[in-house]
């Protein structure tokens, strides 16, 4: 596997080796000393398999209490994945990285504690699978709201079209209204 620092170092996008022939393809998606010699030295406890229709958008999603690191892929269609600096002590607070990961590249994005997530779906529809290094916990998470001028995340939206939205990420705090990490 390829592990190659984003511009915010901490984030760090992986490209597995992926072995293939005329009867398919296999590839290393987790090997945990190969992952702890590259930066990635945690333990996971949950993994999530989530299914979303083109301009489906989910994020900028975090926990507080419970912070969740994430390694990321999918494994059907393309999406953007976004990872934010929500880390108020950090250089790099508030900034933002994004790769687009599909079923064709197989990459995967590691998105350490610390940061908001979220991603858009490219394609028709997309499956989206990822392990986290701790249990969801509803009642510590917060959401940053996607299209926060301070951001200026660009989506590569569709068409143009405005994402759809859940209720809780439309209604989504600005940075600069929302409780980060300290």
């Amino acid at each position: 596997m390829e592990f190659i620092p984003a511009e915010i170092p901490e984030v760090i996008l992986i490209k597995p080796n992926v072995f293939g022939d005329h009867r398919g393809f296999f590839m290393e998606t987790w090997q945990r000393q190969h992952f702890a010699e590259n930066g990635i030295d945690v333990d996971f406890v949950q993994d999530n398999h989530s299914k979303s229709s083109q301009g489906i958008l989910r994020g900028l999603h975090y926990q507080l209490i419970q912070p969740q690191g994430k390694l990321v892929r999918v494994v059907e269609g393309s999406v953007f994945d976004v990872a934010v600096d929500l880390r108020r002590n950090s250089s790099t607070f508030g900034q933002w990285v994004g790769y687009e990961l599909s079923a064709e590249n197989k990459h995967m994005l590691w998105v350490p504690p610390g940061f908001g997530h979220g991603f858009y779906v490219m394609s028709e529809s997309a499956e989206f699978v990822y392990k986290c290094t701790d249990y969801y916990a509803p009642e510590h998470e917060g959401c940053v709201r996607w299209d926060d001028p301070a951001l200026g995340v660009d989506w590569h939206l569709v068409d143009g079209k405005a994402p759809v939205l859940s209720e809780k990420d439309a209604n989504a705090s600005l940075l600069a209204d929302a409780i980060v990490f300290e």
